[in-house]
């Protein structure tokens, strides 16, 4: 099995926050890997990555980063591959990392998910997948249906809640 999704963060001290997307890739038995990688401590390793993804056979690459959140950039700049940027919470209540992934320069577009939502970026990155992967599409749109189904045991549940002037 060859992964198809990378997931890669600027430190470990990132994995709380991604391991959310792994646990769905997990979970839609999508086959990934998971680094770690620099753009300011080891960006002759981050370069070696980008330019080397699609050949290893990665489609879509996840990037996470905090603070000055370079790394989905820097990627971005050196593949074709779609990225998604994941901006984790770390200093100035993230707003420094999300502004640093989302206002990328004409040219070099990165996909850029809500402050700390990796499992959002592991959807985004399954329904990219799902566009020429029959199985995986059925994945994804089973598990739009099970978030839907979700929403509609909840409104039953809260049908049977009772309050004086609650009218539905």
């Amino acid at each position: 099995m060859k992964a198809i999704v990378s997931i890669i963060m600027g430190s470990t001290s990132d994995i709380p926050v991604m391991e959310s997307a792994a646990k769905f890739f997990d979970e839609m038995e999508i086959p990934f890997e998971i680094n770690a990688l620099s753009a300011h401590r080891t960006p002759e390793k981050v370069e070696e990555f980008a330019k080397n993804a699609h050949s290893r056979g990665i489609k879509v690459i996840i990037a996470a980063a905090g603070m000055a959140a370079h790394l989905p950039g820097v990627i971005a700049s050196m593949t074709h591959l779609p990225v998604i940027g994941v901006p984790i919470k770390a200093s100035l209540d993230g707003w420094d990392s999300i502004l640093s992934i989302l206002q990328m320069p004409p040219g070099i577009p990165v996909a850029t998910v809500g402050l700390n939502a990796a499992k959002n970026a592991a959807i985004l990155a399954s329904q990219i997948l799902a566009i020429d992967d029959e199985n995986i599409r059925k994945k994804v749109i089973d598990f739009k249906i099970e978030l839907k189904n979700k929403i509609e045991k909840a409104n039953n549940e809260l049908a049977k809640i009772e309050f004086k002037f609650k009218v539905n």
